[in-house]
């Protein structure tokens, strides 16, 4: 929605006459102006257009202002639709406390001022418009927020297939040479049969590295066996690597994913695991996963370390995130229709996931 692009402003009167004089004091405000004559037609107009300002006579016959209020606010659609009450006769502060309690967001009383009413109505109008180009950038980040995922992921899987099409030959040639070269160490002296024994060791050692890193940033089992073998070698190495015991308990009937949830997930787990050891100083950590009752699937880490300090956790209670990892985990499971949440104690840190099950297909063989 453009800054220029008119919004919809009702206006509800069951006298004909009120609803043309509120018709000519608005219509400067060159906004889409919708009647309604009474109450049922009001909730009409609410369904079928989306509604910026409602602008309402609190005194009307089956339906009053108030009871229309309380029926629009009991829609999720309207809870937060900007209504503002007329009254020909003077409110009492009471019935003012009623009118907020009824979710109005101002009212004016008769005579009605016009340029206060076209003030009044153009603030809300302008809110309006601006919630929503507010809404509709962030479903633009959002959407450009998970391509750059995509992207990512598959720019991983990229450099992971050079590292093992590629480099990896490479070393294997390098290794084999240096295996001819060694047979003819007799021949050599003492000092360059010493560096061809050390070359072995180090190709040795490069290899695994490579192999490593390509693990890291695509897992071949992820594409050949599936997500929770993947998990559980990622999880062994990353013990041999970090002497952080993890535990791994998956239950045996989730079967296959789709590709862009298996990657998901595996990346969340990896995700949390590091910063278990990067920030968590515990030595223990657990994953598990498991369906649940309500047609979701659960992931949950979790560590015994020193937690999230206070500062931090307050930081997040208020949807922020520690780093742009956590971030990328939220915007993973958002992007699969589920959550995820963070609970954190002096005692240690669990990282719980839900993602919704497509189908029967998708979890149990």
């Amino acid at each position: 929605m453009s800054v220029q692009e008119k919004v919809n402003i009702l206006m509800v009167d069951d006298q004909p006459a009120k609803l043309l004089s509120y018709e000519v004091i608005l219509k400067e405000l060159d906004e889409n102006l919708l009647k309604a004559h009474s109450g049922r037609e009001a909730l009409d107009q609410l369904l079928k257009n989306e509604i910026a300002v409602v602008l309402m006579d609190v005194s009307m016959p089956e339906l009053d202002g108030f009871e229309l209020a309380d029926m629009i606010r009991q829609h999720p659609r309207f809870q937060k639709t900007a209504i503002i009450f007329i009254s020909a006769i003077h409110l009492t502060d009471l019935d003012q406390l009623k009118a907020y309690q009824r979710g109005a967001v101002d009212y004016i009383s008769v005579p009605i001022v016009p340029e206060l009413l076209r003030a009044k109505v153009s603030v809300f109008a302008d809110l309006h418009r601006k919630t929503r180009q507010m809404e509709m950038l962030n479903r633009d980040l959002r959407s450009l927020s998970a391509r750059l995922i995509s992207m990512q992921d598959e720019e991983r899987r990229r450099i992971a297939r050079d590292l093992h099409d590629s480099v990896g030959q490479l070393v294997a040639s390098l290794s084999m040479n240096n295996g001819l070269a060694l047979m003819e160490e007799e021949k050599l002296t003492t000092t360059a049969k010493d560096a061809l024994h050390q070359n072995t060791e180090i190709v040795q050692q490069l290899s695994k590295e490579i192999r490593t890193i390509s693990h890291l940033l695509h897992p071949p089992l992820l594409d050949e066996i599936g997500l929770l073998p993947a998990i559980k070698l990622f999880a062994g190495g990353f013990t041999e690597r970090s002497n952080v015991q993890v535990t791994v308990e998956l239950s045996p009937d989730i079967g296959r994913l789709p590709p862009n949830v298996e990657i998901s997930i595996f990346r969340i787990v990896q995700e949390c695991l590091t910063n278990v050891y990067r920030h968590s100083g515990s030595k223990t950590a657990s994953i598990k996963m498991w369906p649940s009752d309500e047609k979701m699937l659960m992931l949950q880490v979790s560590d015994q370390g020193k937690g999230i300090p206070r500062e931090r956790g307050f930081a997040m209670s208020l949807g922020a995130s520690r780093g742009v990892g956590l971030s990328g985990m939220r915007e993973r499971a958002r992007e699969l229709g589920g959550s995820l949440e963070i609970q954190s104690s002096e005692n240690g840190t669990t990282v719980t996931a839900a993602f919704p099950v497509a189908s029967p297909a998708v979890v149990g063989a």
